[in-house]
């Protein structure tokens, strides 16, 4: 028994449930070149299930190179090559064994074992090809790196070196191969700015284009067309010429290029890109053996590190829990949608109605206060469609279809006289949202849901003075509606089930990650947000320096600082928000002073960006007044996660969620925070704040966490 076959025995204890792939090897003869081995990697599963490697599935590939090495030894074979299930090559690791890792010598192996394996292919006596006819990620990009050459298929729609966005490195090949195979720069680009940028994908031209595969083909006869270009290479009839490699001064560059990048998105809070540079920088001298043993110890100190288990348990979040939500009601009791109305023709209204059109493909209808509101909102609409078929994305036939399913009406009746579907998106006042509700209700059906788009307001309140309140839901969307996920769907004291079933099929169309919460001020992102940036605000209000308080908070690699943050979400919504809560929360929430001044000064924002960079401005630096009590950054730091642990463990007591981890995939979907910090819970109990501050973990040991 091989070492190898050790490791992996050993290993595959400690994945049990891993869904094994198995490697089948099948013999072509290609035309005037020779017999041929292929080897197809499958996990049995439909065609949607992604093929992963744990260990079993490691040894399995093993086992066929076994046999294809002694072939190719013999002289039986010309070439060997390694393809996918249809439209699935593999996807890497098996995530859910390296959760249950508890030693570091554990880690070690899977990283050693999966080395051996794949570098296995580079040290055959036959050219070895990889063809990607799928999606690739992580080690399913490396195993193909370790071949000889590497053709990809147009359609692929998914391609990617993920594991730095989920606190890991590509650590079966991918930081030594990849910069010495298409250049730092480029590898920069794919295993650093690519991940940290959430974990954007390429596609198969941009893989050809970028040169890590060799030859670009149709995906309908992709197999076909890759096998007869390898017998081309092997009769010698095409030669595969690479760019030369700039080991030079360009190779620096691409790597603190990347250090800078990462500390743009990290700040130096999560250790994975820079460990991946590290190793980066060090394959300049092309010694792969060096790359590869110190790929393995990054492996092994990474999967023992809490970035790590919060990036697996994020990942999980977002692609488990938030496609079944919790609460939910039988979907049988959803109605059906045909028509949507969307009361209110602004930014936000004009972006639900554009989301609605494409994703449910129904008649849209907006109505406003006067015409010119009506027509410029449908006129947004019209415009967006055109830019989607300008970039390709939808065809003429299909933007017809759509510009004339959108509409715009001044009458109410007329408009949603037979709407199934209204969600207001008006001013963000009790009053005005209640008069609204009032208006609807009497034109429109019995079975027609209504739904608000508030931030903050309670649901139930807006609902107490209609006939029927069971079927108000608050459906409240996160800006820009196209891009975050998170959908927050409020059930009011009322609200029924056939209500918010409704609500939770139109999400589900919709393609967005839902979450029920409670009826509570604020509900979740905003409450948790506003509580986090008014601890800033307060210690500036107090006299802590501006430039102090933004910075404190950088070491959590947020997205972007608490006064950027504002000044997207605008002062005066911020400002709104502050106010319900203060009103709600009056011991804990309080109305800034300067925010107010800035609000009333009609300033949008804290800072002035004429040098390329955010720099307060001179006019809200006028406006500020500073009491005399000054923080450092870590007694800043402090303060803010203390607050916001306080704070998340008073809305699990009042059930505005389930569980904590309803308010991490809330703050990953709907906030942009990062999967290193696993929204935000598993970074208050590696910290060691939750216990301080509440006495508890709001996550059990293991639980995005190396087991106890």
């Amino acid at each position: 028994m091989s070492t190898t076959t050790e490791l992996l025995k050993g290993a595959a204890e400690l994945f049990p449930d891993e869904v094994v792939t198995q490697a089948h090897v099948r013999h072509l003869d290609l035309p005037a070149a020779g017999r041929f081995a292929l080897i197809t990697l499958d996990n049995g599963l439909d065609h949607t299930k992604p093929t992963t490697f744990g260990p079993q599935s490691l040894a399995n590939l093993d086992k066929a190179i076994d046999q294809v090495e002694a072939e190719a030894a013999a002289g039986e074979i010309v070439g060997a090559g390694i393809t996918g299930k249809p439209f699935i090559f593999a996807v890497g690791a098996d995530l859910k064994g390296v959760e249950l890792l508890k030693k570091h010598e554990e880690a070690l192996a899977i990283g050693k074992g999966g080395h051996d394996v794949f570098k296995r292919l580079s040290s055959l006596a036959v050219p070895t090809f990889a063809y990607y006819n799928g999606a690739a990620m992580g080690g399913g990009v490396e195993v193909g790196l370790h071949c000889t050459y590497r053709t990809v298929s147009k359609a692929i729609p998914a391609f990617s070196l993920p594991e730095v966005f989920l606190g890991l490195v590509p650590g079966w090949g991918g930081c030594a191969l990849l910069p010495n195979l298409i250049g730092a720069d480029r590898a920069v680009s794919v295993i650093i700015e690519n991940s940290l940028n959430q974990n954007k994908q390429l596609r198969g031209k941009q893989v050809f284009d970028l040169g890590i595969a060799d030859a670009l083909f149709d995906g309908a006869d992709f197999l076909e067309q890759s096998l007869l270009w390898t017998a081309s290479v092997l009769k010698g009839e095409t030669e595969v010429v690479r760019p030369e490699v700039d080991r030079g001064e360009a190779w620096d560059q691409a790597i603190e290029r990347g250090r800078a990048f990462a500390d743009s998105k990290v700040h130096g809070a999560a250790p994975a890109a820079y460990r991946a540079l590290e190793i980066m920088a060090a394959a300049k001298n092309g010694d792969l053996r060096q790359g590869f043993d110190a790929e393995d110890q990054a492996l092994a100190d990474l999967i023992m590190g809490g970035e790590l288990r919060s990036g697996i348990y994020a990942f999980n979040l977002v692609q488990k829990r938030g496609k079944r939500p919790v609460g939910a009601p039988d979907r049988s009791l959803a109605r059906p949608v045909n028509k949507v109305g969307v009361v209110g023709a602004g930014l936000m209204a004009s972006q639900l109605a554009l989301l609605f059109l494409r994703r449910l493909e129904v008649p849209v209808v907006l109505t406003d206060i006067d015409q010119e509101r009506v027509d410029k909102g449908v006129k947004y609409v019209h415009d967006e469609i055109d830019k989607l078929l300008l970039k390709g994305r939808i065809n003429q036939d299909k933007a017809n279809r759509l510009k004339a399913s959108v509409s715009g009406s001044l009458d109410k009746a007329a408009a949603f006289g037979d709407a199934d579907f209204v969600i207001e998106a008006v001013f963000e006042e009790m009053g005005v949202k209640q008069q609204v509700f009032a208006e609807l209700e009497a034109v429109v059906p019995e079975h027609t849901i209504l739904a608000t788009n508030t931030s903050s307001l309670s649901v139930s309140e807006m609902a107490s003075k209609l006939k029927h309140p069971e079927r108000v839901v608050g459906f409240h969307f996160f800006n820009p509606v196209a891009i975050l996920p998170l959908l927050e769907i409020v059930r009011g004291e009322r609200t029924d089930d056939a209500a918010l079933a409704t609500a939770f099929g139109v999400a589900k169309k919709l393609k967005k990650t839902a979450v029920l919460v409670k009826d509570a001020p604020a509900f979740v992102v905003n409450r948790i947000l506003v509580r986090f940036m008014g601890e800033i605000q307060n210690v500036i209000d107090e006299g802590t320096p501006v430039a102090v308080a933004e910075k404190a908070v950088e070491p959590l690699g947020l997205p972007m600082s608490p006064l950027v943050l504002l000044e997207l979400v605008g002062p005066a919504i911020g400002l709104h928000v502050s106010e319900t809560l203060a009103a709600a929360f009056p011991d804990r929430f309080k109305v800034s002073p300067n925010l107010a001044a800035v609000v009333k000064a009609g300033k949008r924002g804290f800072y002035v960006y004429d040098s390329g960079k955010p720099e307060l401005d001179p006019e809200v630096a006028a406006l500020l007044v500073q009491g005399d009590s000054v923080l450092t950054e870590e007694q800043v730091r402090a303060r803010v996660l203390e607050a916001i642990a306080q704070e998340i463990g008073l809305m699990l007591d009042e059930g505005v969620v389930a569980e904590a981890q309803d308010i991490d995939l809330c703050l990953i979907t709907g906030a942009g925070w990062p999967f290193h910090l696993g929204g935000v819970t598993p970074y208050l109990d590696r910290e060691g704040i939750s216990e301080r501050v509440l006495g508890r973990r709001f996550l059990p040991q293991g639980v995005a966490s190396v087991p106890a």
